[in-house]
């Protein structure tokens, strides 16, 4: 490239030119793109923090559930349940309970 073109195009003679026109479009153009560009840069900004939110989420919830699953065998536990209904006057069974089988009669 010549010395007088690169001074032509710091001083912007392209875009006053007789066949400018053509120059500004392509200007208006990348214009375009880029900025669809930066739009689509920041939605994908904005899902990747959404999703890292939700996984933190997920995370409290699953301990959430293992905290309450925890406290829920012991509460099923039967020395437990014992101890809870002894000030009542109930207590467990001494004798074992006996399965009764119904003959049908066919």
């Amino acid at each position: 490239m010549k010395k007088q073109n690169i001074y032509d195009i710091l001083k912007g003679k392209f875009l006053i030119k007789d066949d400018a026109i053509k120059n500004w479009r392509f200007i208006v153009f990348a214009s375009f793109l880029a900025l669809i560009m930066i739009a689509s840069s920041h939605w994908a900004d904005q899902k990747v923090h959404r999703i890292a939110k939700l996984n933190d989420e997920v995370k409290e919830l699953k301990s959430e559930f293992v905290d309450a699953r925890t406290t829920l065998q012991q509460l099923k536990l039967e020395s437990y349940i014992t101890e809870k209904v002894a000030n009542s006057g109930l207590a467990p069974s001494e004798n074992p309970p006996k399965k009764i089988r119904v003959k049908s009669q066919q």
